[in-house]
């Protein structure tokens, strides 16, 4: 079925949506099929360009096209002549596009297919232009920069909902281009994180907030900087008052840190389930009030003070008094590097999350009714690999909240030394099938982390396992570490 592709409104990141004839800037480059390959690379030398189409007589109608990457694998490796005929080196079998085809349509094939040409032609066939993936790097470039300038303009909620779908269709962009997941998830969270800021800027206007210093906390995924298409929010704030002023100050922030919470909850950021937003008191505290959490968790660590630390330890600061979050920061790493039973405890809740791979079969299922026969990629795929590094992390003073950084902050002193770039391959494989699956539900948040194998193909199948192997691997780790 051909993509249905909605349009975007005036201003809206209109740069993926340019039809392809409106980037053609050139008359395109030909040869014959009888050309040899020096006559060809003579050509691209003197027009200084990385490919040359290949066509007939009249040079109307493509028959293949040669690239530097063809020169270098097809001529210079294998030692051939240069007095080749073009046609024995060229690719041939061309995809081509229509001049109207928008350029985030043809970023989907060129991802889909591996591509990094396309041939633009007329109703006839004939050759009007080519576009490579370079122009389409350049554009998407140029939207970015328009992404985050109407996140900068936006002045009021409507405007910021169309930022955030902006986001959502520019992920879906680099997705379909064949972006790395480490790029992509970074890239969400980094646009997520302009939008919350101009939503706090804005909001900060309508408030009378009290003169103290205080910072708004991105807590989960979002201060590991590993959102996904599908995300609720997760913050909180710190701000510094003694004891006595901390109530008034927090009643002072609560209406603000609300209204927050509900425009993002607008923007496509649903409100947490478990109430872990800055508007709730219990999550608006001064910075001893944190570390009195922190301390309670840590020193009587129940079930709930588990579940707790592994969203509330991977805070980073988003927005105010930076100093509030690195302090807080400090001490805790101080804090819990000594909590032996702490991180033992924490040791034993992560390993219960097991990634599913059967004795016999790929793969075990956790009998969900309404997903049979599919995989959590999120509890039982990534969840191992955070799980894992924050007890890393915390064990030997890692400041950082990035699972891969955590990870490779704690190489040496956990003996996984050059392994380590193996498990976080696994890791990003795992984010980077999520994300898949979550774009092609298309918003639908009912299954968003829920994968059946058996869609996969045979490749995708096979580095799936290999990636729980990874996470199997640091868990075996963790267990020998503490004698599990």
């Amino acid at each position: 079925m051909e993509e249905q592709i909605r349009q975007p409104a005036k201003g809206e990141f209109q740069a993926m949506y340019s039809p392809l004839g409106s980037l053609i800037r050139r008359q395109p480059v030909t040869v014959p099929l009888d050309a040899t390959v020096r006559q060809a690379i003579g050509i691209m030398d003197e027009k200084r360009i990385g490919s040359i189409i290949v066509a007939d007589a009249e040079g109307r109608l493509p028959l293949g096209i040669f690239t530097l990457r063809d020169l270098l694998h097809r001529v210079a490796l294998p030692g051939c002549t240069l007095d080749l005929p073009i046609a024995a080196v060229m690719t041939a079998g061309v995809i081509t596009v229509k001049p109207q085809t928008t350029a985030y349509q043809a970023a989907l094939i060129m991802g889909r297919r591996g591509l990094r040409h396309l041939l633009v032609v007329d109703d006839a066939g004939g050759l009007l232009g080519i576009v490579s993936q370079n122009d389409l790097f350049a554009l998407q470039r140029t939207g970015l920069n328009d992404v985050t300038h109407n996140i900068r303009e936006a002045r009021d909620l409507a405007a910021l909902q169309a930022c955030s779908q902006d986001i959502r269709r520019m992920a879906d962009t680099m997705l379909g281009q064949g972006v790395s997941a480490d790029q992509l998830t970074h890239l969400i969270s980094t646009l997520n994180d302009l939008l919350t800021l101009r939503i706090i800027e804005l909001t900060h206007d309508e408030f009378d907030l009290p003169q103290v210093k205080w910072c708004w906390l991105a807590l989960g995924s979002e201060g590991r900087y590993e959102q996904t298409l599908s995300t609720d929010q997760d913050n909180g704030i710190i701000f510094e008052a003694d004891g006595r002023e901390a109530e008034q100050v927090r009643k002072n922030l609560l209406p603000f840190a609300d209204s927050v919470n509900r425009k993002l909850d607008a923007c496509g950021f649903p409100l947490c389930k478990g109430g872990i937003m800055a508007g709730n008191p219990e999550w608006c505290l001064s910075l001893e009030e944190w570390r009195g959490k922190f301390a309670k968790w840590i020193l009587s660590p129940e079930p709930k003070a588990l579940l707790n630390a592994s969203i509330f330890f991977d805070f980073r600061p988003l927005y105010g008094d930076e100093e509030l979050s690195h302090s807080l920061r400090g001490w805790l790493l101080e804090a819990s590097g000594k909590a032996t039973l702490f991180l033992r405890l924490m040791t034993e809740n992560a390993l219960q999350c097991q990634p599913p791979l059967g004795l016999i079969r790929d793969f075990t299922y956790d009998n969900n009714k309404d997903f049979p026969h599919t995989l959590d990629l999120k509890m039982y795929g990534s969840r191992p690999f955070v799980d894992a590094a924050r007890i890393f992390s915390l064990t030997n003073g890692v400041a950082m909240t990035g699972t891969a950084q955590r990870l490779r902050g704690a190489a040496e002193a956990t003996n996984l030394g050059a392994d380590v770039e193996a498990i976080i391959d696994g890791f990003y494989f795992i984010q980077l099938l999520r994300l898949r699956h979550q774009h092609d539900l298309q918003g639908n948040e009912a299954g968003a982390n829920r994968v059946n194998p058996d869609t996969l193909n045979e490749l995708d199948r096979h580095i799936l396992k290999e990636a729980f192997k990874q996470a199997r691997r640091l868990q075996d780790k963790l267990r020998l570490d503490y004698r599990l």
